[in-house]
C-alpha cells in the first residue's frame, strides 16, 4: 500500500461533480458535495488551487469553480512501451503526445486521458501533461508474483505497463513466480502504485498452454462465453429441425463438398460446379453454400452479443478460441458430412473466360457429401487414376468441373490485374505439452488456390448485390498505396534501373506488371518486400472504396460466419434484400464497441484534417456501420496480435536450447537501432542489435532500407544473406538477440556486394540496350554477334506467419 493515506477527495472526484453540475460551485459547496471535514478544508483548497494551476478548472466572474475549457486539452488513449515513458494517442488523430516517465505513473497502458501540450521533448515531438484520466481500461491485470524484501508485487506481462502492481494483504495460495491475474482495487495516482487482489492463480510458466493463457488476457481477448450465451446455446437442436426446412431450395441431391486443411474443425463453405451454356458458349455453374448461423444467432440475443465482442476466432498452435460456441461452431453450423445443414447459398453462372455472368442467393439446406482435405483434393487433380482418385471416384467428375471454372477465374484474375505476392507461409507443430517440435512451411497446392478463388467469387457477388440494392453493410476495403509509401517505393525502383506505373494512383495491374518483370531477378526477393510494404492493410468499412488488392471495385467477406463478425452482417443484410427489407443493427450499443483505429487510418485521417478533405461524420443508421467497421477492424488486430504473442513466446521458448549455435539466414529488416535476420532453418526471426555490427558508426537509409558503415562503407540491406550466431533469448520481453559471426561479417558482406554487382550490372545492361534500340542502325557489313543466354537465380521466396486456418486473409 502507499505510505501515505489521503482522505480529501481525488481530481477525478472533483472534476466529475463540476462535469455533472449544473452550474459553477464554490469552495464551500464543492467540499459538502464530496462529504470533506473541517479539519480537511486546508488540504481541499490546496488541491483546488493545484488543479486551477494545472488548467483542469479555472474560475467564473463571481469567483466559483468550473471546468476549464476543454478546446485547450487532447484527449486519447495512452499507449505504454517497456522502458516507462508512453505516448497519448489522440482521437482526432493528429500527432501523437509524449508523456514522460513521471507522467506515466498516474495512468496505465490503455486508459483514456486528457492531456495539454507543455512543450517538446529533445526529438521535438509534443510532450504533454495529463490533466485528467476519464476512462481507466485496467480492471484487471495478468503478470508473474514476486516477493521483493518482503513486500508482494505482480509484475505485468504485458510490458506496456510500466508499474508493478502492490498486492493488498496475502497472495494467499498463490506461490512466487506463479501467473496471477489481479483485481484492480486501486488504480495508479500521481502518489502511489497500483493497488490489487488476486482473483486467479494460472500456474507456472512453464506449464502446457500458458503462453495462450496470458495472452487472451494481456490482449484482452474474450475467452469465456456468458452464462447467457451458454443457456441459450443449450437449448438449441442438436441436428436441423423440420420447421426450419420451410423457404429453402432443397440442394441435399447435390453432391456439395467441402475442402479444408487436415486440421480444420469448423466448415463454413461448400462448392460444386457443373458445366452449363451461356448462350452458345459453354461455362459453369458454381454453387458456393455457406453456413446459415443468422438462422440460429439473432440480432440482440446473447449470442450475438458475445459473437459482437469477439468479432473473429482466435487461431493459436493447438487451441483455437472461437466466436460461437461450439455446438454451432463444430456442430448444429459446421457442414459436415452426410448430414442435413442450412445454409446460405450464392449460385453463379461463370463464364469460360472467368467473367461472372449472373448470380442469385437463396437460403437451401444442403447434405454435404464428403469432407475432403486440401492434400486429398490436389493428389486426385494430379492423378485422376491415383489412389485417391479411386477412394472418391463418384466425386472426381465434380472436382474436375471445380478445376475448370477455377482455371477460368484465374485467368480472369489475371486479366483484371490483380497482385498475387510470393510468400511461403508457415505453421508451428507442436508436442504434446503445447512447445514446439518443428516450424515448418505450408505447401500451397491447387486446392487452396481453387477454393481461394471460389469464395473470392461468392464475396464479389455479396458486394455486387449489397451495392446494386445500395444497402448499408461492411465492405472489406484496401485502400491505395499512400503517397508517402509511394515516393519512397519510387525512389527505391529508380535506384535499381525500375519504374511503377500508374503515376500518382497506380492500379494492381502495375504492381502486377512490375511482379512479372523481376520474376527472374537475382533482387526478387528484395524488389517484392519493398513492394509488399508499400502496401496498406485491409479493414472494415461500410464506405465502399474498393479493394486495391484484389482489383475489385466492389468486395465483401460473406464466406466465415462462423468466424468472422463482418460475415455474419453481411448475411443480414442479403437477407434482408430478399425479403425486400433493410437490416440495420440498432440492437447494438456503439458505446461498447472497440474505437482503435489503426496506426495508418490515424494517419490518413490527421493528412486530410491538415488538407481540409476530412469527411463529414456519418450520423444515423450509417454512424452505427462506422462504428461496426472500426471494432471489427480493430479486434481483427487484436487477435492477429495475441496469435503473434503467442508464436513469439514459443519460438523463444524453442530456441532456448540453441544458444551459441550458428545459422544461415536473411535480413527481413533492417532500423535505425538494427537488423532483423530471418533464420533459415528454423523460420525464427532475431535481432541484430547495431552495436554488434562491428566499430563503424552505421547510418540508416530509410530509402534503401539499409544500415551503412561510414567509415567502411559497410551494407547491410534487406535480403542480404548473412551467418549469425544466438545469443540471447528474453522470454518476457519476446526478444532473440543475435550477433554476426566473423565480425564485422566481411565475407558475407563482399557476397553481397557481389550480388549487387550483379544486379547494377543487368540494370546498365538494360540501359545500353535502351540505348542501342534508339541508336541508328549499323551498316550491313558489321557482324552479327549471338546472344547470350541469360542465366538467373530463381527468386527465395519470402516466409510469412500463417493463420492456423490455412486460409488466406484478404
Amino acid at each position: 500500500m502507499s505510505q501515505y493515506t489521503y482522505t480529501i477527495p481525488s481530481r477525478e472526484e472533483i472534476l466529475g461533480i463540476l462535469r455533472t453540475a449544473a452550474a459553477s460551485h464554490d469552495a464551500d459547496s464543492l467540499a459538502a458535495a464530496l462529504s470533506v471535514k473541517p479539519d480537511e478544508m486546508e488540504g481541499f483548497t490546496r488541491r483546488l488551487n493545484a488543479m486551477e494551476r494545472d488548467g483542469q478548472i479555472k474560475p467564473d466572474r463571481a469567483g466559483n469553480y468550473q471546468l476549464a475549457h476543454s478546446s485547450h486539452f487532447i484527449e486519447g488513449r495512452v499507449s505504454g512501451h517497456r522502458d516507462g515513458y508512453g505516448f497519448l494517442i489522440p482521437d482526432d488523430a493528429s500527432s501523437d503526445i509524449f508523456l514522460p516517465e513521471k507522467e506515466m505513473q498516474k495512468v496505465l497502458h490503455g486508459d483514456r486521458v486528457q492531456v495539454r501540450v507543455v512543450g517538446t521533448d529533445r526529438r521535438g515531438r509534443p510532450e504533454g501533461s495529463i490533466v485528467e484520466v476519464v476512462e481507466r481500461a485496467n480492471s484487471y491485470v495478468i503478470g508473474r508474483l514476486l516477493n521483493e524484501n518482503g513486500v508482494w508485487i505482480v509484475a505485468p506481462e504485458d510490458k506496456r505497463i510500466g508499474q508493478d502492481i502492490l498486492l493488498a494483504g496475502s497472495p494467499g495460495k498463490a506461490k512466487a513466480a506463479q501467473v496471477v491475474s489481479v483485481e484492480l482495487i486501486e488504480q495508479p495516482s500521481r502518489f502511489s502504485q497500483p493497488v490489487g487482489r488476486i482473483v486467479e492463480v494460472l500456474g507456472d510458466i512453464d506449464d502446457p498452454g500458458m503462453e495462450i493463457e496470458i495472452a487472451v488476457r494481456k490482449y484482452g481477448v474474450p475467452h469465456e462465453f456468458s452464462e447467457e450465451a451458454k443457456k441459450v446455446a443449450s437449448k438449441l437442436p442438436n441436428e436441423v429441425r423440420a420447421a426450419d426446412l420451410t423457404e429453402r431450395v432443397d440442394l441435399r441431391d447435390v453432391p456439395l463438398v467441402t475442402i479444408d486443411g487436415e486440421d480444420a474443425r469448423d466448415f463454413d463453405d461448400a462448392v460444386y460446379c457443373e458445366p452449363c451454356k451461356i448462350g452458345r458458349a459453354s461455362g459453369f455453374r458454381l454453387i458456393v453454400a455457406i453456413a446459415d448461423v443468422s438462422h440460429y444467432v439473432k440480432p440482440g440475443e446473447p449470442l450475438d452479443a458475445d459473437a459482437l465482442e469477439r468479432s473473429t476466432s482466435v487461431y493459436f498452435p493447438r487451441r483455437v478460441i472461437p466466436m460461437l460456441p461450439e455446438k454451432l461452431s463444430n456442430g448444429l453450423c459446421s457442414l459436415n458430412p452426410d448430414v442435413d445443414r442450412l445454409t446460405l447459398v450464392c449460385d453463379a453462372v461463370i463464364t469460360a473466360k472467368g467473367e461472372i455472368k449472373a448470380y442469385q442467393f437463396y437460403p437451401a439446406v444442403i447434405h454435404s457429401a464428403a469432407r475432403l482435405t486440401y492434400t486429398e483434393v490436389a493428389a486426385i487433380l494430379g492423378n485422376t487414376k491415383g489412389i485417391e482418385a479411386s477412394r472418391r471416384q463418384a466425386l472426381v467428375p465434380h472436382l474436375l468441373h471445380l478445376y475448370g471454372v477455377y482455371q477460368a477465374l484465374l485467368q480472369a484474375r489475371h486479366a483484371r490485374g490483380a497482385i498475387d505476392f510470393e510468400t511461403t507461409e508457415t505453421y508451428i507443430v507442436c508436442n504434446e505439452v503445447g512447445k514446439i517440435e518443428q516450424i515448418v512451411p505450408r505447401t500451397r497446392n491447387e486446392a487452396h488456390k481453387l477454393i481461394e478463388e471460389c469464395m473470392l467469387a461468392a464475396n464479389v457477388c455479396a458486394a455486387d448485390l449489397l451495392e446494386r440494392h445500395k444497402h448499408p453493410s461492411l465492405y472489406r476495403v484496401h485502400a491505395l498505396p499512400t503517397t508517402e509509401k509511394l515516393n519512397q517505393v519510387r525512389t527505391f525502383l529508380k535506384q535499381v534501373g525500375l519504374n511503377l506505373g500508374g503515376g500518382d494512383k497506380p492500379a494492381a495491374a502495375d504492381y502486377a506488371e512490375l511482379m512479372t518483370k523481376i520474376k527472374t531477378r537475382p533482387d526478387a526477393l528484395l524488389l517484392q518486400t519493398m513492394l509488399l510494404r508499400s502496401m496498406q492493410q485491409a479493414v472494415y468499412s461500410p464506405d465502399n472504396i474498393g479493394h486495391f488488392g484484389l482489383s475489385y471495385a466492389a468486395y465483401a467477406h460473406f464466406t466465415s460466419p462462423i468466424r468472422r463478425y463482418p460475415d455474419l452482417l453481411t448475411h443480414r443484410a442479403i437477407k434482408a434484400i430478399l425479403h425486400g427489407k433493410r437490416y440495420t443493427p440498432k440492437s447494438i450499443n456503439t458505446s461498447q464497441l472497440n474505437t482503435m483505429l489503426s496506426p495508418a487510418a490515424r494517419k490518413k485521417n490527421a493528412q486530410d484534417k491538415a488538407a481540409g478533405k476530412q469527411k463529414a461524420k456519418p450520423e444515423g443508421d450509417l454512424a452505427i456501420w462506422e462504428a461496426l467497421g472500426i471494432h471489427c477492424s480493430a479486434n481483427e488486430r487484436r487477435a492477429d496480435e495475441a496469435s503473434r504473442d503467442v508464436e513469439a513466446w514459443l519460438k523463444c521458448y524453442f530456441i532456448r536450447d540453441k544458444l551459441g549455435e550458428e545459422f544461415t539466414g536473411t535480413i527481413s529488416g533492417v532500423a535505425a537501432f538494427g537488423i532483423f535476420v530471418q533464420l533459415d532453418a528454423l523460420y525464427i526471426e532475431g535481432m541484430v542489435h547495431v552495436t554488434e555490427l562491428g566499430a563503424d558508426h552505421f547510418k540508416f537509409d530509410e530509402a534503401r532500407h539499409e544500415l551503412r558503415g561510414e567509415r567502411t562503407g559497410i551494407r547491410y540491406q534487406l535480403t542480404d544473406r548473412v551467418t549469425v550466431q544466438v545469443s540471447r533469448v528474453d522470454l518476457d520481453a519476446r526478444k532473440i538477440d543475435l550477433r554476426l559471426v566473423n565480425e564485422p561479417g566481411i565475407r558475407t558482406v563482399l557476397k553481397n556486394e557481389a550480388r549487387r554487382a550483379e544486379v547494377e550490372q543487368g540494370v546498365r545492361t538494360a540501359k545500353s540496350k535502351k540505348a542501342a534500340k534508339a541508336a541508328p542502325p549499323k551498316p550491313a557489313s558489321a557482324k552479327k554477334t549471338k546472344a547470350q543466354p541469360k542465366h538467373a537465380a530463381p527468386p527465395r521466396k519470402q516466409r510469412a506467419s500463417a493463420s492456423r486456418s490455412g486460409k488466406k486473409k484478404r
